[in-house]
C-alpha cells in the first residue's frame, strides 16, 4: 500500500502551466475520442432504428446537469480556488482542510436533496421541458431521468476534490476522471444494453435504459479515480461543516452570483430542448450532437488553458503582482486566438468529415448546425479566459451581470430565429453564434476599462496578422477539400477519417508557416518543437522572439 501511495503521489507532483495546459488537453481529446466513440456507437445503434429514444436519451441529462451546473461545476471552481490558494500560499493548511471539508460536506448534502426532488418530480419537469415529445418518448425519458438523478450527487463530490488537486497545480488524476466516466458510459452501451446477468439471474433486460446505468458508472468511476489523486496531498478530511471558518463563509458569499451565473446559461440548454422537441423526431439528437462537436475545440483550447492558467493568475494577485497578471493573461488570450482561429475554419470546411466520425455516413442536419455554430467556437473558447480574469479578482458579479443580457437576448434569438422564422436548429445555432461574438465583445470592452493596457497597441495588430494567416490556411484548406471530397463510400471511420487527418494536419502546417511569415511569435515554440522532432535540431538559446 505504501508502494502505491509513493506513484500516486510521485504522478501527481505539482507541474507547470504549459505542462498543465498540455495534460489538460491532452486528457480532454482523450476524452473526447470516448465521448465520439459513445456517440458513435448509439448512433449505430439507434439513430435510424430507434430516434425516439436518442431524444429521451438527450432530453433526460437536461434536468440533472442544470441542478450539477447551478449547484456546482464552475462556480465552485472559479470560487473555491482562489480562496483555498490563499490559505495554502500563506501555509495555512489547517484552514485550508477546513474549507475543503466542509465544501465536500456542504455540496454533497444539497446536491442530494436535488437529486431526489428530481426523481420525485422527474415526471412534471419532462413534460416542462420537452412538452413535445411522443407519449412513450415521455416515459421513457422520465425513467432514465430519474437514473441519472444520481449524478448531481457524485459530481458535486469529484468536483471539490478535483478543485482541491487543480488549486495546488496537480492535474493527473484530475485530467482522468472525465475520460473514466466516458469509459463508463461505452460500457454501458456495448454491454448493458444487451442485458445484465448474474450467475444465470437477468437483473436488467437491456434496452437503451442500459445506457443510463453506464452513465451511473461513469459517475461512480470518476469519482473514485478523483479520491485517488488526494493521496500525498495530506489531506485531513473531517466530516463536518465548519460554519465559522472565513474561507467557507468567503466562498459561499461569491458562490451565488456565479452559480446563478452558471445557472441561466443551462437556461438556453433547457429552452433550446423545448423548441427542438417540437420538431420531427432526430432533431433534438442532431442538435445536441452539433452542440457536442462544437464544443470539443473550445474544451481542448479553451477551457483547457484558461483551467491550467486560472490558479497561477490567482497567485498572482495572492503576491500582490497585478503587473504579471495583466502580461500573462494577455500571453493567454493571444494564444488561444492564434490556436482557436485556425481550427474553426478548418472546422467549417471539414464539418461533413467531422460527423461522420460520430454518425456512419454522415448527417446533413448536424453537418449543418455545425457549420452555423463555428463562430461560437471562436469566441465561446475566448470567452473563458476573459470571465476568469474576472474571478481572479474575485468579481463573480460582472460576468453575471453580462450573462444575464447575453442569456435573456439568446432566448428571444432562438424564438424567433427557429420557431418564427422556421429556421429549426439552424435558427438554435445561428443565435448561439450571434450571442457568443456579443458576449466576448462586452466583457473585452470591460476589461480594457478593469485593466488599463491590456489591449495595447501591440495587440490588435498581431491578432490582425492571425486573421491574414487564417485565410491563407483556409484557402488551403478549401483546395484539400475539394481534392479529397467525401464519397458515397465513405461511410465507415477508416475510410474517411484518414482524408479529415490530411486535411487538417497539412493546413495546420500552412498556418504555422504563414504564422511565421507574419512574424507572429505564437508559432515559434512549434516550429522549435518541429525542427527537434524531425530533425533532431537543438533548441536555439537566448532570444526566441521574432
Amino acid at each position: 500500500m505504501g508502494r502505491v501511495q509513493r506513484v500516486v503521489a510521485k504522478a501527481n507532483q505539482k507541474v507547470t502551466v504549459q505542462i498543465a495546459a498540455v495534460l489538460l488537453s491532452s486528457a480532454t481529446l482523450i476524452s473526447f475520442m470516448f465521448g465520439f466513440l459513445r456517440i458513435r456507437l448509439l448512433n449505430a445503434k439507434y439513430f435510424e432504428a430507434y430516434p425516439e429514444g436518442l431524444d429521451a436519451y438527450v432530453a433526460a441529462f437536461k434536468v440533472p446537469d442544470f441542478m450539477f451546473f447551478i449547484l456546482v461545476s464552475g462556480a465552485l471552481s472559479v470560487t473555491f480556488i482562489p480562496v483555498f490558494n490563499k490559505r495554502i500560499a500563506t501555509g495555512n493548511k489547517k484552514s485550508a482542510w477546513e474549507l475543503s471539508s466542509s465544501m465536500i460536506n456542504f455540496m454533497a448534502f444539497s446536491t442530494l436533496i436535488a437529486s431526489i426532488l428530481i426523481i420525485i418530480f422527474a415526471e412534471p419537469i419532462m413534460h416542462l421541458i420537452a412538452p413535445k415529445l411522443g407519449e412513450s418518448t415521455m416515459a421513457l425519458a422520465v425513467s432514465m431521468m430519474r437514473v441519472i438523478a444520481v449524478n448531481p450527487f457524485l459530481f458535486a463530490i469529484a468536483t471539490v476534490i478535483a478543485s482541491m488537486q487543480q488549486a495546488v497545480g496537480r492535474f493527473a488524476f484530475f485530467t482522468l476522471a472525465p475520460v473514466i466516466y466516458n469509459i463508463g458510459i461505452v460500457i454501458g452501451i456495448l454491454w448493458f444494453t444487451n442485458g445484465i446477468t448474474i450467475f444465470g439471474w437477468e437483473i436488467f433486460e437491456g434496452g437503451i435504459m442500459g445506457v443510463a446505468l453506464g452513465v451511473v458508472l461513469g459517475s461512480i468511476l470518476q469519482l473514485l479515480i478523483s479520491t485517488l489523486g488526494l493521496l500525498g496531498l495530506g489531506f485531513d478530511y473531517d466530516f463536518k461543516i465548519y460554519w465559522k471558518n472565513k474561507g467557507f463563509r468567503q466562498v459561499l458569499r461569491l458562490l451565488p452570483p456565479r452559480s446563478i451565473d452558471q445557472g441561466m446559461d443551462y437556461i438556453v440548454g433547457i429552452v433550446e430542448t423545448n423548441i427542438a422537441s417540437r420538431f420531427r423526431a432526430g432533431t433534438l439528437t442532431a442538435y445536441d450532437q452539433a452542440l457536442t462537436l462544437h464544443m470539443a475545440p473550445i474544451n481542448l483550447i479553451g477551457v483547457a488553458i484558461s483551467t491550467a492558467a486560472f490558479p497561477q493568475m490567482t497567485e498572482r494577485l495572492s503576491q500582490g503582482r497585478p503587473d504579471l497578471f495583466k502580461s500573462e493573461l494577455q500571453t493567454v488570450i493571444r494564444v488561444i486566438i492564434w490556436l482557436t482561429l485556425p481550427v474553426t475554419a478548418i472546422t467549417f470546411f471539414t464539418r461533413g468529415y467531422v460527423v461522420d466520425i460520430i454518425k456512419p455516413g454522415g448527417e446533413a442536419l448536424i453537418a449543418g448546425v455545425l457549420g452555423a455554430l463555428t463562430i461560437a467556437i471562436f469566441f465561446r473558447s475566448i470567452y473563458f479566459i476573459s470571465a476568469r480574469s474576472f474571478y481572479a479578482q474575485q468579481d463573480t458579479k460582472t460576468p453575471l451581470y453580462i450573462s444575464i443580457f447575453s442569456i435573456g437576448l439568446n432566448i428571444i434569438l432562438a424564438i424567433w430565429l427557429a420557431i418564427y422564422l422556421d429556421m429549426g436548429a439552424y435558427g438554435l445555432a445561428c443565435s448561439q453564434s450571434i450571442v457568443a461574438f456579443l458576449e466576448v465583445m462586452i466583457l473585452f470592452a470591460v476589461m480594457s476599462i478593469r485593466i488599463p493596457g491590456l489591449f495595447g497597441l501591440s495587440f490588435w495588430p498581431s491578432i490582425w496578422r492571425m486573421f491574414i494567416a487564417t485565410v491563407g490556411m483556409a484557402l488551403v484548406t478549401y483546395i484539400l477539400v475539394r481534392l479529397m471530397p467525401l464519397s458515397l463510400s465513405d461511410d465507415r471511420f477508416f475510410e474517411s477519417f484518414p482524408k479529415l487527418f490530411v486535411i487538417a494536419v497539412v493546413s495546420l502546417g500552412s498556418y504555422v508557416l504563414f504564422s511565421r511569415l507574419l512574424r507572429l511569435k505564437e508559432a515559434n515554440p512549434v516550429i522549435a518543437a518541429a525542427l527537434r522532432i524531425f530533425f533532431g535540431k537543438p533548441k536555439k538559446k537566448g532570444k526566441t522572439q521574432l
